[in-house]
């Protein structure tokens, strides 16, 4: 299985990265994708990628933190797109519900690195947060981009949105919790080739995890597992087309050295 979306870096697991890699190979977590989300925090992630072949990362800058970036370093981020550890561009997007930089900001540094990614031909991976419609809106000027909406909890009819404009959804634990009927009703309608599983960790840890404030990419296998019930598929099935899912969607084919051996 693979989480495709978490941040590594983040110091709640980055101080016992060793450990978490660990206890997700133990739990059959294979690959994990990690997220840079300003310059900084790029830099980072690819560093935490070397000598890790089973880590890859997404680097961009995140709509709530535009406003600490200056524009004047996002060259950097095009520079760090040639790394081998690199297979998207993200997280990036609108977030209207903090509103920690100003709309028109947010759309500025989102155009630019969608703009950026028609270019490379590379994929994004998308924060959205109130604010569908004018993601989709900015996102229609671009028809060639691959995109994924991370962390989805937005509503039925705006999940069929965004799968009418192309696009996959990720989900997270979010889809684990007893109020989340509604995002359970959008699994259904999801076509299998559309979903992938995540964690966002080190937040939202899923049922029956919550009281284990720390979420970590092992516990991925439990919005698996409710994937599979909502479906009335086996976890198994749920990691085959999630794993083919990603494998085509972030180009990243993989076997584990063992197997390379072989």
């Amino acid at each position: 299985m693979i989480d495709s979306h978490c941040h590594l870096t983040d110091p709640r697991l980055n101080s016992q990265l060793d450990d978490v890699i660990a206890r997700a190979n133990a739990a059959n977590v294979t690959r994990i994708i990690t997220i840079g989300t300003n310059p900084a925090d790029a830099a980072r992630a690819i560093q935490l990628c070397r000598g890790r072949e089973n880590v890859r990362c997404a680097i961009g800058v995140h709509p709530n933190y535009c406003h600490e970036v200056d524009e004047s370093e996002l060259p950097r981020i095009r520079e760090m797109q040639a790394d081998h550890s690199v297979v998207a561009l993200g997280e990036m997007g609108l977030d209207y519900h903090y509103n920690f930089a100003d709309r028109a900001r947010q759309r500025r540094f989102f155009e630019w690195q969608l703009d950026l990614a028609a270019e490379l031909k590379r994929p994004v991976v998308i924060h959205c947060r109130e604010a569908v419609d004018d993601s989709l809106a900015v996102m229609k000027n671009f028809p060639t981009v691959p995109a994924v909406f991370h962390c989805f909890t937005g509503t039925v009819d705006e999940g069929m949105r965004v799968l009418e404009q192309g696009y996959l959804l990720g989900f997270t634990g979010v889809v684990t919790f007893k109020n989340s009927d509604g995002l359970r009703e959008l699994v259904r309608r999801t076509p299998r080739d559309r979903i992938l599983v995540e964690t966002d960790a080190p937040y939202l840890a899923p049922e029956p995890m919550r009281k284990q404030k720390i979420n970590e990419p092992s516990f991925v296998v439990h919005t698996a597992a409710t994937i599979a019930r909502v479906l009335d598929a086996t976890v198994e099935e749920v990691d085959r087309f999630t794993t083919e899912n990603v494998e085509r969607f972030f180009t990243w084919h993989w076997r584990p050295a063992h197997a390379q051996d072989g």
